[in-house]
């Protein structure tokens, strides 16, 4: 019998490569798991009779794992040349059946809830007029169909953008995430009013991507605010816990996101009749306020007008006595003016006498002449001058 003689790296090498199709989905109950440097996880997985050695990357991991539950994995076998130890490259886990999907809720719960992802004070407002939606759904689903119903019944002419995928099974957590990827990446250009995420009814097992960290972490990263109507109204999920509005089911998020058009009208209706009835009471008290001003305005005036009567009464008095002032002074204006006129010395001309002077002054006795003096003399209508003989 002539049998290939390998050394011990090639007889793994070749191992490996015949393993290298043998993946599979591996379920059992994990036990002593641990992180190695934050980064590197070491857990083995059983059942009854067998034991294999699990190892995987922390960050492929979707939910939270601890000793004792069970789970579903799916990984690649493989011989490590160095230790010769044969275990399973995991590249995705989940938790395999209700109790483990359940501890697995709550231990993801309690991280996300301490990391802040639930905080109320992060919770942003839900447009009350949205114009433009992102919905992440399966098209196929009932409870898309539901939502665009209720959605256009309850107010029409909201654009919605489908991101469609698959919402339960393997490929459903990284489907949701690459949809909010998607929405962030168009948001500077549509502007979102909101991203809906919904789905309907289902078991824990169904609901399990939306119990996933990485789905939470894609609400969580959302650009726009998150409305999240995911399964039956008893049914919570950690996408609910980090949404910023939790719809109870797919219809009732389409009823949150759109408000009711008979609402609306009534609303605008109740609106118009108190616009009205407080323009109405304004009118009202303007007019109360003007009749009032008027009143007063017609009061002044009348008592404005009394006293500027009684003014020009006192001012005509005043002007009369003023008058009777003005004649009685012009009367001795008049006397004065002719008593002046009997001191003028022409006026003494006027009745034949004569002025003389000599060498300018006036000569008012005769002995101030001597014979052969020269004089003026100035009569009414004229002047001569003389000898004096």
């Amino acid at each position: 019998m002539n049998l290939k003689v390998f050394s011990v790296s090639e007889y793994v090498e070749h191992l490996n490569e015949s393993l290298a199709e043998r993946d599979a989905v591996v379920e059992g109950e994990i036990s002593e798991y641990k992180v190695n440097q934050g980064k590197w996880v070491f857990f083995k997985i059983k059942d009854e009779e067998s034991t294999l050695e699990c190892f995987g990357i922390i960050f492929k991991l979707k939910f939270p794992l601890e000793d004792g539950m069970r789970v579903r994995l799916y990984g690649r076998p493989k011989i490590y040349p160095k230790t010769g130890k044969f275990s399973i490259n995991v590249e995705w886990v989940e938790p395999a059946g209700e109790g483990a999907l359940k501890r697995a809720f709550e231990l993801l719960k309690k991280e996300l809830e301490k990391e802040g992802l639930f905080a109320p004070e992060r919770k942003r407002p839900i447009p009350k007029f949205p114009k433009r939606i992102g919905l992440i759904a399966s098209r196929e689903s009932a409870a898309y169909g539901d939502f665009v119903k209720v959605l256009k019944h309850r107010f029409g002419g909201i654009e919605i953008y489908l991101y469609h995928t698959a919402v339960q099974g393997s490929e459903a957590i990284s489907g949701i995430a690459e949809a909010f990827e998607y929405f962030n990446g168009w948001q500077k250009e549509l502007n979102f009013d909101l991203i809906a995420l919904i789905r309907g009814g289902g078991s824990i097992d169904d609901l399990a991507a939306f119990n996933s960290r990485e789905v939470a972490y894609a609400i969580f990263g959302s650009f726009a605010p998150v409305v999240c109507g995911v399964g039956h109204e008893q049914d919570v999920t950690i996408a609910d816990f980090v949404a910023d509005l939790r719809a109870s089911t797919p219809s009732n998020a389409a009823e949150l996101i759109a408000p009711d058009r008979q609402d609306v009208m009534n609303y605008l209706d109740g609106m118009a009749g108190e616009i009205t009835a407080a323009a109405e009471e304004m009118i009202s008290e303007k007019q109360a306020q003007t009749d009032s001003f008027l009143t007063q305005m017609d009061y002044f005036m009348s008592s404005y007008f009394e006293k500027l009567s009684s003014l020009a009464g006192r001012l005509a008095l005043h002007l009369k006595f003023f008058e009777e002032r003005i004649i009685m002074q012009e009367s001795k204006v008049d006397s004065f003016n002719r008593l002046m006129r009997s001191f003028n010395p022409k006026a003494v001309l006027d009745r034949g006498y004569a002025i003389v002077r000599k060498k300018g002054g006036l000569i008012s006795s005769i002995r101030d002449l001597k014979q052969k003096d020269l004089v003026g003399v100035e009569l009414k209508d004229g002047s001569f001058e003389a000898k004096v003989i």
